[in-house]
């Protein structure tokens, strides 16, 4: 990959055979439409079915491809984690795999970098913007969620979950270096982290579509993440998000 590449795009994928192959022919066509150098890392994270082998048929579509295996199930936010560490792209975005956010929303987050660190897009913003909604019960619980993050870390968004999310890549590289929490509960992590390091953030409006096959477990994985928000207070106390003058200490002790 070129070290001039403008853009990185990063999809955790898990058991997505059967979506994948609509998402990177949407992705491809946007990519040409871009003109952008742009590199796709689909990071497989585990997968029981042929998600890895769909990745790489679609060799042939994009000039910069490369499929990971986490050989493991990991979890979304490992995957993040890893395919984010991997990018050589001058912009990262990393999206789900079901495309909820059109990948063309992507312009909206690429655009905000020109003067922020950190771009992340937005259900709970505009929800004119939304053409498929998530359960009653299901929202409240996001809003609930919401609610614990913004007591508990003092972070200002509406919607730290939404599955679409830029990056400069260099100075947010600190983020994904120290980023702990390997499930689905990393987003409010990253956004700490972000913070915690006086990187800038801004949260902007995008479309979004809840997806049916949803990986994200309403009981089980919502108790997780609950507590994840106050397992990342725990590590601010514990000294383990060191800040930059201590960094390269941190980088030589982790994988």
């Amino acid at each position: 990959m070129s070290a001039a590449a403008e853009l990185s795009i990063v999809i955790p994928a898990f058991n997505e055979e059967a979506r994948l192959p609509a998402t990177l022919a949407k992705i491809s066509e946007y990519i040409r439409g871009s003109k952008r150098e742009t590199e796709v890392i689909v990071v497989d994270d585990g997968s029981r079915d042929r998600t890895s082998a769909v990745a790489h048929s679609f060799a042939k579509d994009f000039r910069h491809l490369r499929v990971i295996s986490n050989g493991d199930n990991r979890g979304k936010g490992f995957s993040v984690r890893r395919g984010m560490l991997e990018a050589q792209g001058r912009l990262v975005l990393f999206t789900d795999a079901d495309l909820s956010a059109p990948i063309e929303e992507a312009d909206k987050l690429l655009a905000a970098l020109l003067e922020h660190e950190v771009a992340i897009g937005s259900r709970a913003m505009d929800r004119k913007l939304i053409s498929v909604r998530q359960s009653v019960f299901r929202e409240y619980a996001g809003m609930l969620f919401n609610l614990i993050v913004r007591i508990v870390l003092r972070l200002p968004f509406v919607d730290t979950q939404c599955g679409f999310k830029a990056f400069r890549r260099e100075p947010c590289r600190i983020i994904f270096q120290q980023q702990r929490i390997e499930r689905f509960g990393f987003d409010p992590e990253i956004l700490y982290l972000a913070r915690h390091h006086r990187l800038r953030s801004v949260e902007i409006p995008v479309r979004w579509g809840h997806s049916p096959d949803t990986k994200v477990s309403m009981l089980r994985d919502s108790i997780r993440m609950f507590l994840d928000v106050f397992l990342i207070r725990w590590n601010t106390l514990t000294g383990r998000y060191p800040h930059k003058r201590r960094q390269d200490n941190f980088v030589s002790q982790s994988t």
